[in-house]
Formats: C-alpha cells, sequence, structure tokens
C-alpha cells in the first residue's frame, strides 16, 4: 500500500508583543494606573481604540503572500491586559468580522498582563485550554502563566499550542536568567507530559521569551527536540529581528515546533511592513514604530514586530 499526501490548505501562525495593550479602566488589583486617563501615560480611550486598530492592521497585514491574502488563523498575544482588551480586540476593532475567537490567562502578575490565543474555528476546533501556574523563586516577583491550548486542525490532528512570556531582564540580564529558566523548565515537564501521552505530539510555542536562540533557556527548550523555526527570521523592509534596542536588532520573540509539526513548516519570517517601521535616525535603518517612546506618546503600533510561521497541512491518503 503506498501513502500520498493530499494538501488541506495553508495554516497561518502569528507571535506578537502588543506593547501594552491595556484598557482605561483601574483594576485595583493591579498596577496598571500609569494606563488611566490621569495617569503618568494620559491612556485615553481615543488612543486605546487607536491602539487596537493598529494591532489589527499589522495582524491583518500578516496574511499577505505576495498578491494573495487570508487571514491568519492563530495569533499568540503577549502583554494583553484582560478579557475586555480580548474582546474588543476580536469584537469592536478593524478585526471584528474576521470571528476570531479567543482563551486568555489571568495571571498573578502585577502589572496585569496576560498572553491569549487567538484563533479561527474555521482553521481550529478548541479542545480545552488551561494556564500554567509559575511558582516564583525566592525573591521573584510573580510572573505570567504559560497559556496551553490543544485544538484540531483540518487535517483531524490535534495541535497542541503553548503561549509563553518569560520574565524580562530588568534588574540585569545574569540576575534574572534563574526567572527565565524556570519558565523554561516548567514548559519542557508540560512538553514532556504530553509526550508520555501521545507518541509525537504535534506542538507549537510561542511567545515572548526575553531571551534569544543562543541563550540558555532557549538552547535547553532545542535539547529537548523543539526546533526554533524562527531563528534567523528577518523582514523583507530591513527588519533583521522583532525587536530594536540602542540599534542592535534581536530576536526575542520565537516560534518553536515538535519534530512532527516539521512535516507541515514552511517559512517563518519577521512581519515589517512600511506602515509598521519607522527611520532610526540615530541609529539607521530601520526600527519599529512603537506606541510609546519612554513615557512620549508617539502613536504607532508596538515596540515588537509580528513573526510569522505558515505551513502547509497535509493529510496522508492511500
Amino acid at each position: 500500500m503506498m501513502l500520498s499526501s493530499l494538501l488541506l490548505g495553508i495554516f497561518t501562525f502569528v507571535q506578537l508583543n502588543c506593547e501594552n495593550l491595556f484598557d482605561c479602566r483601574h483594576d485595583t488589583l493591579k498596577q496598571d494606573t500609569e494606563f488611566l486617563p490621569e495617569g503618568s501615560r494620559h491612556w485615553t480611550r481615543g488612543r486605546y481604540w487607536r491602539k487596537l486598530d493598529n494591532i489589527s492592521r499589522g495582524i491583518v497585514a500578516c496574511g499577505m503572500d505576495g498578491r494573495e491574502w487570508t487571514l491568519p488563523d492563530m495569533v499568540a498575544l503577549c502583554e494583553v491586559e484582560n478579557d475586555s482588551v480580548m474582546h474588543d480586540l476580536t469584537r469592536r476593532s478593524l478585526l471584528r468580522g474576521a470571528g476570531y475567537e479567543y482563551v486568555m490567562t489571568c495571571s498573578p502578575d502585577v502589572r496585569g498582563i496576560d498572553v491569549a490565543l487567538m484563533y479561527s474555528p474555521f482553521s481550529f476546533a478548541l479542545i480545552n485550554h488551561f494556564p500554567i501556574r509559575i511558582k516564583p523563586l525566592k525573591g521573584m516577583r510573580p510572573t505570567r502563566d504559560i497559556l496551553y491550548v490543544s485544538g484540531r486542525v483540518v487535517t483531524g490532528d490535534t495541535l497542541h499550542v503553548f503561549v509563553v512570556h518569560a520574565p524580562s531582564r530588568y534588574g540585569g540580564e545574569k540576575a534574572t536568567r534563574p526567572y527565565r529558566m524556570l519558565v523554561a523548565e516548567r514548559l519542557g515537564m508540560a512538553v514532556d507530559s504530553l509526550r508520555r501521552l501521545s507518541h509525537e505530539p504535534n506542538i507549537i510555542v510561542a511567545g515572548d521569551f526575553n531571551d534569544e536562540a543562543a541563550d540558555k533557556a532557549l538552547v535547553m527548550l532545542q535539547d529537548m527536540g523543539l526546533a526554533d523555526v524562527s531563528a534567523g527570521a528577518s523582514g523583507r523592509n530591513g527588519a533583521r529581528g522583532t525587536y530594536k534596542y540602542r540599534g542592535r536588532w534581536s530576536s526575542i520573540d520565537h516560534i518553536l515546533i515538535s519534530k512532527s509539526v516539521k512535516k507541515w513548516f514552511k517559512d517563518c519570517t519577521v512581519n515589517d511592513e512600511k506602515f509598521l517601521v519607522e527611520d532610526d535616525e540615530r541609529y539607521g535603518g530601520i526600527r519599529p514604530k512603537r506606541c510609546y517612546t519612554g513615557y512620549k506618546y508617539v502613536g504607532g503600533y508596538s515596540d515588537h514586530l509580528p513573526l510569522r510561521a505558515r505551513f502547509v497541512l497535509l493529510k496522508d491518503t492511500e
């Protein structure tokens, strides 16, 4: 008996750090006062709705492929404040006609930022989702939960997705490295659990790791058999990573896949459409057109550029 493969379509996966997608209401349990109209950033409803539409435009642009266009099938988001923000993004922004559904975490992060996974129900049928809590080390602030989501794609296969936003380097890279390693280790435990339950599960891990591919946390995950398909990803208009700091491009946002997903993988690029970037007058080249420069509002999109990975979904047939 010979097997052949039937092409069922392109599956587009996007990862994006939204740069503080906050609403304008105070959560008394969180330190979110800077993103209030009377706060230090003077975060008004006008600015909030402009931010939502800017994020929407960036996501829509990730569906471009030459002259062809289709909405991304799945979008992993970091730095979203709450369910209200995700409701507005999917139901009241420029994406309101796209039909996206979403799931998200409700983490103990002191600022109130979380991660979310937005997906098209036409290409992903949700089965299960839950947060994975990170127990802090001594002296470590509570951090974002890892979001786990499972569902079926059009091939009938189950896809497992993890969305991560690891602790930042604030306070120094070396001093904060154990915090990011802790998140990577907890993620590794969850991946191992899937592998004990299923032979070669289809896994995608995405998010802002605040580390690059050669750093210890990412190396550990790659040693576990997760391929970093975003390593070395670049854009068409000059971006050599997803984030630029003091003139240096870096890739701290990642998309990693298990061995079984490699058969579907097509490519991974940075979306640096011209409306998402601006001239870097100080260091040369371009940089992400962010929403704030320090505390100065500039009305841009995000300090991170989106990653876009494409997969060719194939189903084996007799």
